[in-house]
């Protein structure tokens, strides 16, 4: 199974051999009413939306993304493919013409296959239809890779100016090391986690912590609402679980992309120091917010117990 940083690597590498310019991702608090950023074409969204020449980024962008849409089964477990928060890894460019756009899936084509997911066996379908959301229209079309979805091939264009057209192609780095590793799906993502905790716990720190080492401050609601959300969900799981140990293992991986703004105290690496003045935000939020939840479940069930005996 390839390392990490082995196959941001070689995506990045792959597209600066096509041509394809690198970019900074976006932060993660999202832009406009968004609370989060949640696909690496935002980066398009002056242009694409509001006309102008002015974008944030452009070609190969590897984004961490938050997103609550994630597919569930009955018992509301997500099922394998979909995580709340994950990299996604795309190249968005705005275009002049249509060639330009296939032009750029041939080019894409090729850094699959870098990475060891050769053509001949992906395939590219879906319907010519166009969708419309608001200012912008597309058309979707979806690479397989075997019976998996890799990702897809957007053709975007404004619904009031279709000269302003652009591309969206891309994946999420996680889906592409399960086509590559052909592993289970929780080992694909959590490695050795995967042995140790629940999935759905694991998925919720590593977001708490992504949301946290963002620098978004905690609040009742908006963005700073996710980590107690998440913490409130799972805190029935997180009893026993070693806090520290996954925060730095989701802490390193988000910072293969960027470095987050905010260092764990216990990660050797990482000297910078945590104080009020640089963020207001100790990324150890994150286990405090899970400890809390864990001595509100125990006062609950102790005042519990105590009705009972008063009224024994």
């Amino acid at each position: 199974m390839p390392a990490w940083p082995q196959l941001l690597g070689d995506l990045s590498a792959g597209c600066s051999e096509r041509g394809i310019v690198s970019s900074e991702p976006l932060p993660l608090r999202g832009m406009g009413d968004a609370d989060f950023t949640f696909s690496a074409v935002q980066a398009l969204e002056p242009y694409l939306k509001h006309r102008q020449q002015h974008i944030h980024g452009v070609g190969y962008i590897p984004q961490p993304v938050v997103r609550f849409t994630g597919e569930r089964n009955q018992r509301g477990t997500l099922q394998p493919g979909f995580l709340t928060s994950f990299i996604n890894v795309s190249v968005v460019q705005p275009i002049s013409t249509i060639p330009e756009h296939a032009a750029l899936i041939d080019a894409w084509l090729s850094v699959l296959s870098r990475i060891g997911l050769h053509s001949q066996h992906i395939t590219i379908a879906g319907m010519l239809s166009v969708w419309r959301r608001r200012e912008v229209a597309g058309i979707t079309l979806w690479f397989r890779h075997g019976d998996l979805t890799l990702g897809d091939a957007v053709l975007l264009w404004n619904t009031t100016d279709p000269r302003f057209l652009a591309t969206d192609i891309g994946s999420g780095l996680e889906r592409l090391r399960w086509a590559v590793a052909s592993r289970p799906w929780p080992e694909t993502v959590y490695d050795r986690l995967a042995a140790v905790a629940d999935t759905e716990t694991l998925d919720a720190l590593r977001t708490a912590t992504l949301v946290a080492g963002s620098g978004v401050r905690p609040a009742p609601r908006g963005p700073g609402n996710a980590v107690r959300r998440l913490m409130r969900r799972e805190e029935d799981r997180l009893s026993g679980l070693g806090f520290s140990r996954v925060v730095r293992w989701a802490h390193e991986y988000w910072s293969l992309v960027k470095p987050l703004g905010l260092s764990h105290p216990r990660n050797r690496g990482l000297r910078k120091p945590l104080t009020h003045a640089n963020h207001g935000l100790d990324l150890p939020l994150v286990e405090a917010s899970a400890r809390l939840s864990r001595l509100r479940r125990r006062h609950a069930r102790s005042t519990l117990s105590t009705c009972a005996r008063t009224s024994g």
